[in-house]
Order: structure tokens, then sequence, then C-alpha cells
């Protein structure tokens, strides 16, 4: 008698499938109220060592910059909404996919507006991290007719 079992990679059980959304989905909205409050310390706990950004003005951030403008005050965000927001689990990585609405300035440069960003996490050690982020802003469609 044959036997087909799914393979072990990418398999989870239900339940803990479910379960791993909902943490990071948890960890999302950690983070975003860590963005609102400039809470570094946050910051720092979610953030890998080794992690990677890049804003959506294609500026590439490590942890040690993203947390001295945070302590520096130079990044404001006063509002984040999330919306259309997707988590998919592949063993111990996870990505994020959102769309923001945001409320905020980068020193005088208000960045205020639509955003699609990805979010990648890494479960280490039994904890998850931020290890990646990719954010672009969303032009409206009168700025995109202008561009053909």
């Amino acid at each position: 008698m044959l036997l087909l079992l799914p393979p072990a990679h990418g398999f989870f059980p239900r339940h803990e499938s479910h379960q791993l959304h909902k943490q990071v989905e948890e960890l999302e909205m950690e983070w975003r109220q860590a963005v609102l409050d400039n809470n570094a310390a946050a910051m720092d706990h979610l953030l890998a060592d080794d992690y990677v950004g890049i804003s959506a003005n294609g500026t590439i951030e490590t942890k040690v910059q993203v947390l001295a403008q945070r302590r520096a005050g130079t990044l404001r965000l006063t509002q984040m909404d999330l919306n259309d927001l997707k988590v998919r689990v592949y063993g111990d990585t996870a990505v994020v996919t959102s769309r923001v609405d945001l409320q905020g300035s980068n020193g005088e440069r208000d960045i205020s507006g639509r955003y699609r960003y990805t979010r990648v996490y890494n479960r280490r050690l039994g904890q998850w991290k931020i290890v990646s982020f990719e954010a672009s802003k969303i032009n409206d469609a009168s700025d995109r007719a202008g561009a053909h």
C-alpha cells in the first residue's frame, strides 16, 4: 500500500498555521504602535540585528540607522492606518504585505500619503524578528495619467 504524505516543508497543522498568522499580525500592531510612539526600545526589540530596510525613496537603512533616526526625532509619524494586511508563513519566515495611509514628516519634508509595503519576519531561537522591509508610495490616478 502506497501512502502519500504532504512534504514536511511548508506543512503545518491548520491550528498552528492560524496561530502563527495571529502572532505575526500582533507583531505588526506592536511595530505600528512603537513607530507612532517613537519608541526606539520597542523597535530595537522587534528588529533583527541584520535588518535591512528600503524606504519609499530608495534609501537603504540598517537597524542602527533606523534607531538613530528615531532617537534623533527626525522621523515623526502621527497616523498609520493599515489596510489589506496579509500574512504568509513559510516555515520560520513570514511575509507581510499591507497598504498604509500615513501622516507624518521626515525632517521638514511631509511624507504623508498612501503606501504599500512588504515586511519580512524570521523566527530565531523562538522569537520573530523583522529582517527586511520595503515600501512604495501609491501615486494618485491623476499622477499616473500624467506620467504616460
